[in-house]
């Protein structure tokens, strides 16, 4: 992640993991149970792009996911590849998700 977004907070609310940067936002459409998050779409406002804002809310909403101790499945075609190119984060991938092999 980028210093720059180092300390902007990650903000949970109902339906998305968001940030904010400079009045404009990065967001993840997510779904939860008890046990999971279903990460379903990543999306920066224009302002943004090339930016790495939408980099930095997958990356924040990774360590929440993980410290919340829940399992990851990774719907979401940014967050896949993030997953692919940081393979670290594949520790927290539910091992049931039909995509695991492939990341």
């Amino acid at each position: 992640m980028k210093p720059e977004f180092e300390n902007i907070p990650l903000v949970k609310t109902d339906k998305r993991f968001e940030i904010e940067v400079n009045g404009h936002y990065a967001f993840i459409d997510y779904r939860e149970t008890m046990h999971q998050v279903s990460l379903i779409h990543t999306e920066a406002e224009p302002e943004l792009a090339g930016t790495g804002a939408a980099a930095a809310v997958v990356e924040k909403t990774l360590h929440y996911i993980e410290e919340s101790g829940k399992k990851l499945l990774p719907f979401c075609p940014y967050v896949f590849a993030f997953i692919k190119k940081h393979p670290e984060w594949k520790r927290i991938v539910d091992e049931r998700f039909e995509g695991y092999n492939k990341i």
